[in-house]
């Protein structure tokens, strides 16, 4: 029974992930094929280099953060025989670091081939990194902020530590590069609509800077080992992306409007230019409401996920999930 209740569960997943998927598809396919203003020029919002390059770090800084804390509570407990065996990990690390590297070509190269599209690519560019940012959210909040992805990582660890040969060897190659790669795939997509509206040197510019950040962290990070404080820092990786969801949002939301495709009513007040540069901040109801929606969502998913993993969990007698506030430890591998 509970078995049939499994696959009943996985096939709706299954429905849902494609039905969302071709709504996606469907928005951008309208997007690309919608009216655009006669100049181009008219979608480009205006922004200071500083921004540009403060925006940049902040999202590698962020995402490089969230894989610096992963991959420290997966390699946390290599020790005493074990110890050799960090260096498929690591190897695998630095493979899913160039991976990132080489899909940043590759998406560049997507862009020149739709570049044709005009200011319609920045929308679409935004939009995407929306919604891709209210996926990692929600998924941050109800996961990584509970530990259950890094407790996913740390129990493949465990189990691969258990085996020997070349097939352990590759999952534990395997793992590093999970660990790391989908955050630099985030960067990746994220960063393509900055280099849309700033340029690639400003965005290398804020990248490199970002990098120096999460490198300086993550040396402190493994010195200090399980001394290191997860849970200050998991709360502030989530802040962190709230923050550029909401920034990001009302700047897509601006582009939107400036093609036509969502209508503009200004505000009886002014907000400060500086607002706009470094907060995508507008005199518009449309562009403050989209925000305002978005942090609602930020705070509406903490204690949502606060209910279901705690609350709920404890009105039935059960044992309420912990945040995490440590690398998770290790239990004893048996052996034959």
């Amino acid at each position: 029974m509970s078995g049939s209740s499994s696959s009943r569960g996985g096939n709706l997943r299954l429905v849902t992930w494609t039905l969302a998927l071709a709504l996606v598809a469907g928005a951008v396919y309208l997007m690309a094929t919608a009216a655009a203003p006669q100049d181009p020029t008219e979608s480009l919002v205006p922004q200071s280099q500083a921004t540009a390059i403060a925006n940049a770090s902040i999202i590698v800084f962020r995402e490089g953060l969230e894989a610096v804390l992963i991959f420290a509570a997966v390699i946390a407990s290599f020790q005493g025989a074990n110890a050799r065996r960090r260096r498929p990990v690591v190897l695998g690390a630095a493979l899913a670091f160039g991976a990132s590297i080489v899909t940043w070509f590759l998406a560049q190269g997507l862009l020149d081939v739709a570049s044709p599209l005009g200011p319609r690519l920045e929308a679409i560019t935004g939009f995407l990194a929306v919604v891709v940012l209210l996926i990692v959210l929600n998924w941050f909040v109800h996961k990584v902020y509970w530990s259950e992805w890094i407790g996913r990582h740390h129990r493949r660890r465990r189990t691969l530590l258990g085996s020997v040969g070349i097939g352990a060897t590759l999952g534990l190659v395997a793992l590093g590069f999970t660990s790391v790669y989908r955050e630099g795939f985030e960067v990746v997509l994220f960063l393509q609509n900055l280099d849309l509206r700033n340029g690639t040197t400003t965005v290398v510019d804020g990248v490199l800077i970002g990098l120096g950040a999460t490198a300086a962290v993550g040396v402190v990070t493994f010195w200090l080992h399980r001394r290191m404080p997860y849970r200050r820092m998991l709360v502030w990786t989530g802040v962190l992306v709230g923050a550029v969801l909401v920034v990001m949002i009302g700047g897509t939301a601006l582009t939107f409007q400036q093609l036509g495709w969502l209508p503009t009513h200004a505000t009886p007040f002014t907000i400060p230019d500086w607002m706009g540069s470094w907060f995508e901040m507008y005199p518009t109801w449309e562009t403050l409401a989209v925000q305002a929606l978005a942090a609602g969502f930020v705070i509406g998913s903490y204690y949502l996920a606060e209910y279901l993993k705690v609350v709920r969990p404890a009105s039935k007698g059960e044992r309420p999930a912990d945040r995490a506030a440590s690398p998770p430890r290790d239990t004893p591998v048996p052996t034959d």
